[in-house]
């Protein structure tokens, strides 16, 4: 058995979509503060966070995208939309700025020699965090689904699908359409995965990834991993 983390880092300042709160994480208490307890002598050390429930690597909840009442929050999405047999597709080749075609799945399928089935995991490794992070394209110049390929996974029936970038679809209409897309058929998606070269000629495989049980949460950060049986 094998455990890969898909997982950023959560810290102070990260960089996240500035419609979106600040990342927040400082010193609460240090072991330079000295505490006495019936003439025990001890220190601890803690951290506050301040955080929005789209931090880091994420899972977006029905209720962020869907208007409806009823969607659901993320405490209150089954456990088991969390632990599902899943697929990493090999797209890295794709230019920044560039749409991912229903084309550019069907080869990404072919050349990884898997399928995609019902209630999957469909990752999508663009190779984007190793050439984007730390410079201003990290936010904007990701490749991205269209409205077209979006349906397309859709209509295999699977349960999500996840990226490295901060949006499933190219800034702007674009991304709003993906979003659409994952209201409409039913099915959801995790932004601001790493690692997945890793997964790249694997075959099938599990991805693990629960939410915190935010109440009324939109979405939640997660500690996404891919277990690899021997």
């Amino acid at each position: 058995m094998q455990l890969i983390d898909l997982s950023r880092e959560i810290y102070h300042k990260m960089p996240r979509l500035l419609n979106h709160p600040s990342i927040v994480i400082t010193p609460y208490s240090t072991h330079e503060e000295i505490r006495e307890m019936d003439g025990v002598k001890f220190s601890s050390a803690t951290m506050s966070l301040a955080i929005g429930d789209h931090a880091g690597t994420h899972v977006d909840a029905p209720h962020h995208f869907d208007a409806d009442p009823n969607a659901m929050t993320i405490d209150e999405m089954p456990l088991e939309k969390f632990f599902l047999e899943a697929v990493c597709l090999d797209l890295s080749h794709k230019p920044l700025k560039s749409d991912i075609s229903i084309e550019d799945l069907e080869k990404a399928i072919e050349v990884a020699g898997v399928d995609i089935r019902p209630n999957d995991m469909v990752l999508l490794h663009m190779n984007f965090f190793n050439r984007c992070y730390d410079t201003p394209g990290y936010l904007t110049d990701f490749p991205g689904l269209t409205k077209e390929s979006a349906t397309w996974l859709g209509n295999k029936g699977i349960a999500m699908f996840g990226v490295e970038a901060v949006s499933p679809g190219r800034p702007g209409g674009n991304n709003f359409e993906v979003h659409m897309v994952c209201r409409d058929m039913g099915f959801t998606h995790v932004e601001g995965l790493v690692n997945m070269e890793a997964l790249i000629g694997k075959g099938r495989f599990r991805f693990i990834g629960f939410p915190l049980k935010i109440r009324g949460g939109t979405g939640s950060p997660i500690r996404a991993v891919a277990l690899l049986e021997d």
